[in-house]
Formats: C-alpha cells, sequence, structure tokens
C-alpha cells in the first residue's frame, strides 16, 4: 500500500513539475537556511577549540585574587617560589614560567618596529609547539644566564631586518628602562588561515620570545604562575592541590587563591557560540512555516482539482483512510524532497564557503537527519487538513463534479 502510495504521489508531482517546485521553494530555503547557519555555528566552534588548544588546554594560572581588601607586596610570587612549586609538583607540571611580557620598540639602523615579547623557559617547545624555520630556540644557558637573545616571528624578523633569514644579526632595544643589543637567535612562523588572521584583528604589534629571566629577574616580583601539566593529568583535579599549596605559602584561605585555565575559557566561549547558534537557527527555522502554509495551499489546489479522481476512487473500494493517506503520502514526500535539496544547497554554500577561505567546515549528520525529519514532519501536519478535507468528501458529489 505504501509503495502504491509513493507511486502515486511521484505521478501527481511529475504531472505538475512546476507547481511542485515552487511548493517545495519554501522548505528549500528553510532547511537549506538552517543547515548553513548551525553549520556555520558550529564549524565557528571547532575554529575557536583550535585556536585555544593553541593556547594549550593543558595550560593554567594561579594567583592571589586581585579582589581581597588587604592584598599586599607579599603576595606577589618571586622566582625563588616558582621553582619551589615546580619542584613540589614536578610530577604534575611539566611547565612553569612567570607568564612575564613586554612591549618594547626594537631598533635596527632606521628601522624601527614595535614587538610584544613573551618571556619564556628553555622547556616551552615542550609545551607548545615553535615552528622554526631559521636558527634554534632559546636554550637552558639562555634563560639561566638571562642572555640577550631573542626568537622572533616571521614578518617582524622582515619588518625590522628586511628579510627574514636573520639569526644571528642584533638589534637595539629597551627592556626595564635598560637599552641594550640583542641577538636574534631564531626565527619562527605562525600559520593561520585567512579566517584566523580576520578575527584575530590587523595589529601593530609583531611577536617574540624572550627569555623570562629577563623580564623577570632577581628581586623581581609577579602576579601569577602559567603552567602547563603532563599529558595524563587530569588539570581540573589539579586545580584544589596547588591551590591549597600557594594558599599555605602565601598565608591565605584558598578562597582568595584565584586559578583559571584555557578549558574554562574554552567552555565559556563554546556555550556562547552555541546558543548564538541555536537562536539564529531557530529563527531560521521559521521560513520553514511559510513552507508549510505554502504546502498546505497547493495540496487543497490539488484536492479540489482531483475531486473526481477521489470520487472513482471511493466508489471503487477505497476507504477514506487510504485516500487520507495518499495526500498525506503526498505532502510529506514534497517536503522531504525539498528539505533534501536544501541539505545539498545548505551544505554546499558552507563548504564552498569554507575552501575559499581556508577554513574547515563542520556539517553534522545529526543536524542533516533531524532537517530532513523536520521537514517531513512540516510536510504531514501541513498535510492533515487537505488530505482530511479530501477523505470526508462524498463519493456521489466527487463522481458529479466538473
Amino acid at each position: 500500500m505504501l509503495i502504491e502510495n509513493m507511486s502515486m504521489a511521484l505521478h501527481a508531482i511529475k504531472v505538475n513539475k512546476m507547481r511542485s517546485f515552487l511548493t517545495m521553494l519554501g522548505i528549500i530555503i528553510g532547511i537549506g537556511s538552517v543547515i548553513a547557519i548551525v553549520s556555520v555555528g558550529d564549524s565557528i566552534r571547532a575554529l575557536y577549540a583550535g585556536l585555544y588548544a593553541d593556547v594549550g588546554i593543558n595550560r593554567g594560572i594561579v594567583m592571589v585574587s586581585w579582589n581581597v581588601e588587604d592584598f599586599r607586596s607579599t603576595d606577589y610570587f618571586t622566582l625563588d617560589e616558582l621553582e619551589r612549586t615546580k619542584e613540589v609538583f614536578q610530577d604534575k607540571i611539566q611547565y612553569m614560567d612567570s607568564d612575564a611580557y613586554a612591549d618594547a620598540d626594537a631598533v635596527n639602523g632606521r628601522n624601527k618596529v614595535k614587538f610584544s615579547f613573551q618571556g619564556i623557559d628553555y622547556n616551552y617547545p615542550d609545551v607548545q609547539k615553535i615552528d622554526l624555520i631559521y636558527g634554534r630556540n632559546l636554550n637552558e644557558a639562555d634563560v639561566k644566564g638571562s642572555r640577550r637573545n631573542v626568537v622572533l616571528e616571521k614578518s617582524g624578523a622582515k619588518a625590522l631586518f628586511g628579510t627574514a633569514d636573520c639569526a644571528g644579526r642584533t638589534f637595539l632595544m629597551t627592556i626595564n628602562k635598560n637599552t641594550e643589543e640583542y641577538t636574534v637567535v631564531g626565527v619562527y612562523q605562525k600559520q593561520q588561515t585567512p579566517l584566523e588572521a580576520m578575527m584575530m584583528g590587523t595589529s601593530q604589534t609583531e611577536a617574540g620570545f624572550i627569555p623570562y629571566t629577563i623580564l623577570t629577574g632577581k628581586g623581581s616580583a609577579f602576579q601569577d604562575l602559567n603552567f602547563f601539566v603532563w599529558d595524563g593529568v587530569n588539570i581540573q583535579d589539579f586545580l584544589p592541590e596547588i591551590t591549597r599549596y600557594v594558599a599555605k605559602m602565601k598565608n591565605r584561605p584558598a578562597s582568595e587563591i584565584m586559578t583559571q585555565t584555557v578549558v574554562e575559557q574554552m567552555g565559556s566561549v563554546d556555550t556562547v557560540l552555541g546558543g548564538m547558534s541555536v537562536a539564529v537557527g531557530g529563527i531560521a527555522a521559521i521560513s520553514l512555516l511559510v513552507g508549510g502554509i505554502g504546502i498546505m495551499n497547493i495540496m487543497l489546489v490539488s484536492v479540489t482539482e482531483r475531486t473526481r479522481e477521489i470520487g472513482i476512487r471511493k466508489a471503487l473500494g477505497a476507504r477514506t483512510r487510504d485516500i487520507m493517506i495518499q495526500f498525506l503520502t503526498e505532502s510529506a514526500l514534497i517536503a522531504a524532497v525539498g528539505g533534501i535539496i536544501g541539505i545539498l544547497l545548505g551544505g554546499g554554500i558552507v563548504v564552498l564557503g569554507g575552501s575559499l577561505i581556508g577554513m574547515e567546515t563542520v556539517v553534522k549528520p545529526s543536524v542533516v537527519v533531524l532537517a530532513v525529519g523536520f521537514s517531513a514532519v512540516v510536510g504531514l501536519f501541513f498535510g492533515i487538513y487537505p488530505a482530511s478535507k479530501a477523505a470526508g468528501k462524498d463519493p456521489i458529489e466527487a463522481l458529479r463534479y466538473e
């Protein structure tokens, strides 16, 4: 019976191709919009997850909260405290530094370039990949000896020296009010898609790495400890441990110690983006109602045009239920076909757009299945009234209809 109804529905669609296509158009646009918007949202969420992964999903910071009423100078950390903390948790912490940064103007002849230097330890490449193209990374002697050596990002090196191949060359720079000569020991490059570059914005400041001991010398104090845990260590489980240790070291209640992880930041951003994607997708889904109304309208026209056919079928023994199922099948088929075309259209636009801007796109199968199922439900729902109207026709009156 189902095959027969499907066959009759397909025949009715073929007989009125243009009308059927225009009826499907509302569903195509609605489903296509939903697929495109949700997929774009999921793709952006995946992009942000990748960006946070680059920062380090095993990364965290710990500090005495700024919100305490009696914040004192001893609430800052010293290098000795950093080394003690690293030693105590050597089985949990793979890397730790003072989270130091410095903005400075690098001068080479007439060229002056503004840099933002991140202070790192020699084993930083163990926790964060540095894609070197020339020279080497900072080593243990550079850090422990506070040597004035730096690693520059490719664009900054070219701006300062006119070429990225500048390992071994020197320049002048003022840090902590001391103007001294620094040596480039390495040059790295950071790969970014056009979309990532657009989202990060255009900055006039170049990037680079410098021994953190230059920015945080002996006797200096700094606000927080920046650390990476070993692979296999659950950072969320570790936070209470390091919180208790720092609280005891600083003679503070544990409630006054603040911690933050990249995973927590990533979760907050993902929640916001997910909510926005669902909200905008829901707004786009309203267009499906317009498509459903179009289906109802055309099915009412179809019922009127096929009144005589309904009378003949009833005269030959078709039950009221059979007539109703016939027209429900037709409306559901129109909606489902429109939904499939909409999925291909929406998904195709997302994939094509992603390839043009160098972005990896995400089209979830669950969203596709949900979209097809929802379009079929729309077809059934808006087909109920026309189908019931067809099924309720009196066979004698239907046979008389011209």
